[in-house]
């Protein structure tokens, strides 16, 4: 069984930057991509970034292309997203989740273990 758990959310002003994490438990961690969604308020879940196995690859939604940065250390069993000029627009729970596979994806439905969430508030 899969366990996530997203730490690092907070309240923060325009501009400001928080660094999200992932812990992840109960099984090999260096074998599965890893992706960072959000839901805002009355909104969809949306894609915000993934990355492989190894940590080489990584995609980007567009709007946090250039300002969010996600990482791994398998060894500690972790994945971050480092996001900075943080914009109300940003304002989300946001979720990691696991796939069962090494590549990156972008669509929701093909992670197999989400996280519970943790808030993000950025205020104008």
């Amino acid at each position: 069984q899969v366990q996530l758990v997203e730490s690092g959310g907070g309240l923060v002003r325009t501009g400001g930057s928080l660094r999200l994490s992932c812990a992840i438990s109960g099984r090999a961690v260096d074998v599965a991509a890893m992706g960072w969604f959000r839901r805002a308020p009355g909104k969809e879940r949306e894609f915000v970034a993934t990355i492989d196995w190894s940590g080489i690859t990584t995609y980007y939604a567009d709007s946090v292309k250039g300002r969010f940065t996600v990482s791994r250390d398998n060894a500690k069993n972790m994945v971050y997203l480092q996001m900075n000029s943080l914009k109300p627009e940003d304002t989300a729970v946001y979720y990691c989740a696991r796939r069962g596979t090494t590549t990156t994806s972008k669509s929701a439905w093909e992670y197999a273990f989400w996280g519970q969430g943790t808030q993000v508030t950025v205020s104008s």
